[in-house]
């Protein structure tokens, strides 16, 4: 009888722990800047991250250990993008946001229940949602350059450590990248004092926000986001699994998504959806060269994604004392992927490329009207040009 080596048993372990570290570390300062944007305080934001963590940490653990594949769910990436967009449009109540991710999560669990619902999604054109996601992200890329012209002494050191890591630990780029900003945040402390330690709020903790519900809210805020979780977490979530030979268990997954969403977004979660570059590190080789056993992967990464959960208190605090646009800094690093994957994706059919282009800078310029942001406007003026254009037989090819 053979035995397993101890290399292998360990080696979904490992895997889970670093798609759990690289994956929160990357992109919490995103999710924090989404929530703020739309009105939440320190302590609603933070209430938001432990949730939004505890929720797909929970969920990662029961589709990894009831469906026997390595299915890691995430925070909405590109959602808290979208959010963070809006921070100088946005003119609703923090209230109005947390119905709007209430919402969300309530379309996440039609579309399981419903396939017609996952049907039309599946109609928008991909072009015209990534030149959506694309101007969205666009402002929060320029972040980097932006410190750089304001604290160019604070920023240098983040882009340089970025940089190198790049070239030679790509995996860990985004967490050394923050690594180096606490470091640089702590020296300002050091330098310049802070009079709030007292007033701060450590210690992880639940703040409840009822839900209020008003149309600028859900149109602005809600169709856009499950639009852009489905387009650009959930449906790449599916096809990096499919590429390492897994179905993804599409009905339980968006149950479990969208029964999170919903108990989280009380407490100021806005959306949790199936992982997409962080699932290719639990499910690929990485995890084992056993498939059969890689779902441990995804319980380890559920499991250390709790115990980062406890974290989430201080994080916060440490976002609202740092040099303002600094962490941002490190947010547009983290984008900058999303930001070139969704330009390709946008540009690359040419019979798309001018309605894709109308999204882009609709969505770029943060136009609001009638108290509605700009994805929402970008994705209709991308629908409504595409269809004109379909309807004359414009040819963008030979302009």
């Amino acid at each position: 009888m053979t035995s397993t080596a101890p290399s292998t048993r360990t080696e979904p372990v490992i895997a889970g722990v670093v798609t759990s570290l690289v994956g929160f570390t990357s992109s919490f300062v995103v999710v924090v800047t989404g929530l703020r944007a739309v009105g939440a305080t320190p302590v609603q934001a933070a209430s938001g991250l432990l949730v939004l963590t505890v929720m797909f940490a929970a969920g990662t653990i029961l589709l990894s250990w009831r469906t026997r594949r390595p299915v890691t769910l995430a925070w909405s990436t590109p959602g808290a993008a979208l959010l963070a967009s809006m921070a100088a449009s946005y003119e609703g109540s923090w209230s109005s946001a947390v119905g709007a991710f209430l919402i969300v999560g309530l379309l996440v669990l039609a579309t399981g229940l419903v396939p017609a619902l996952g049907d039309l999604i599946g109609r928008i054109p991909t072009p015209l949602a990534q030149a959506m996601l694309a101007g969205v992200l666009l402002t929060l890329c320029l972040a980097p350059m932006q410190s750089l012209g304001d604290q160019p002494w604070s920023t240098i050191p983040i882009l340089v450590v970025w940089l190198l890591a790049m070239r030679w630990l790509p995996r860990w780029a985004l967490p050394l990248a923050l690594v180096t900003a606490l470091i640089v945040i702590g020296v300002n402390l050091a330098v310049d004092g802070y009079d709030g330690w007292a007033a701060e709020t450590w210690w992880p903790r639940l703040a409840w926000t009822t839900p209020t519900f008003d149309a600028a809210a859900v149109i602005g805020i809600a169709i856009p986001l499950y639009i852009v979780t489905m387009a650009s977490q959930n449906v790449p979530g599916v096809a990096v699994l499919k590429s390492f030979g897994y179905e993804t268990p599409w009905r339980p997954a968006m149950f479990v998504t969208g029964a999170g969403t919903v108990i989280g977004a009380p407490f100021g979660g806005h959306a949790i959806n199936l992982a997409a570059l962080s699932a290719a590190l639990a499910a690929g080789p990485e995890a084992g060269s056993d498939r059969s056993r890689r779902w441990i992967a995804g319980v380890a990464t559920g499991s250390t994604s709790l115990v980062l959960a406890a974290l989430s208190g201080a994080l916060v605090v440490i976002t609202a004392i740092s040099p303002e646009g600094l962490l941002e800094a490190v947010a547009g690093l983290a984008l900058l992927a999303t930001f070139v994957a969704a330009i390709m994706g946008a540009f690359e059919q040419v019979e798309f490329r001018i309605p894709a282009a109308l999204t882009f800078v609709t969505a770029a310029s943060g136009v609001t009207f009638a108290g509605i942001g700009g994805a929402f406007w970008a994705l209709v003026v991308g629908l409504v040009s595409w269809g004109v254009l379909r309807l004359g037989g414009f040819d963008t090819a030979r302009r």
